[in-house]
């Protein structure tokens, strides 16, 4: 039984579809990349999952179900619960790393308190246990030294440090799914293959399905299992990642992966060769 199952999903803004009968699956310990330019919908799609894309905007989710199955078994279409019951769900069963950590951590509490406050919220326990719990949580992702840094406030912290605070805080409570929205994109490459590695061996470690969205094919290559391809609000293409970095069907899906730098491509010209619009891969 699949861990999360996509059907038919579809948000508008106003009379602006976002996105467009969207249909996906996740089994558990999965890692799915979803990929595609800016504005496809992968970002609309993963805070429509956590029910977060109606909080303060004019989006509604007009159709379709997220079927999540819980540890017991039993399956929740997350489009029909209560605020609550999402209370619940989230941080706690799924789990969302986004693009930003300085604009999802708060610049007036050090990041150990942030650690510790999810896991009192979802596991109610004491100060002392859930401080205890984040000084571990450091270890996990790999912060070192890690008795200073769990005092530090985030403005105090490398990028690179501050996207390992906001995965730490992502799987303080052991969540059977874990949303990254592009967790590299701000970060240099050398951070970015480290944010990469550490998540895929954490994953290895706790069992997490991950839904990975991002626009970087090479970053797909290296850590996905399975690949869903966004374009104009629509899933185009989607499959094993080899299937689809070895026989792509969908020209939008071989735009994509012909834009991947390669080294040495530029070898013997003067002038790169030009590129096709993707406005044209329809």
């Amino acid at each position: 039984m699949a861990l999360l199952a996509l059907k038919d999903l579809t948000v508008t803004f106003d009379d602006l579809t976002a996105v467009d009968s969207v249909s996906f699956t996740i089994e558990p310990g999965e890692t799915v990349g979803v990929v595609g330019e800016s504005g496809s919908g992968k970002s609309v799609t993963a805070l429509s999952i956590m029910r977060l894309i109606e909080m303060g905007t004019r989006a509604k989710i007009s159709r379709g179900e997220v079927d999540f199955t819980m540890p017991d078994g039993s399956t929740l279409d997350l489009l029909t619960q209560d605020e609550a019951t999402m209370r619940s769900i989230r941080g706690n069963q799924i789990a969302m790393v986004f693009q930003e950590p300085l604009t999802s951590l708060n610049p007036v509490y050090p990041v150990g308190e942030q650690i510790a406050e999810a896991l009192r919220i979802h596991e109610g326990l004491s100060r002392t246990e859930a401080m205890s719990r984040a000084r571990e949580m450091f270890d996990l992702v790999r912060i070192p030294e890690a008795d200073k840094r769990i005092g530090q406030y985030p403005h105090e912290m490398s990028g690179g440090m501050r996207q390992r605070v906001m995965i730490a805080i992502a799987l303080c409570c052991g969540p059977r799914l874990l949303i990254a929205d592009e967790p590299t994109t701000a970060l240099d490459v050398t951070i970015q293959a480290q944010i990469l590695g550490l998540i895929k061996q954490l994953q290895v470690e706790t069992g997490t399905a991950v839904m990975l969205i991002t626009h970087d094919m090479g970053v797909i290559a290296e850590v996905a299992d399975r690949v869903v391809v966004m374009n104009q609000s629509k899933v185009v293409e989607q499959g094993p990642v080899d299937q689809i970095f070895h026989s792509a069907k969908e020209p939008y899906t071989q735009g994509l992966l012909s834009a991947v730098p390669r080294l040495g491509s530029m070898a013997g010209r003067d002038d790169p060769e030009a590129f096709q619009l993707a406005g044209t891969l329809q």
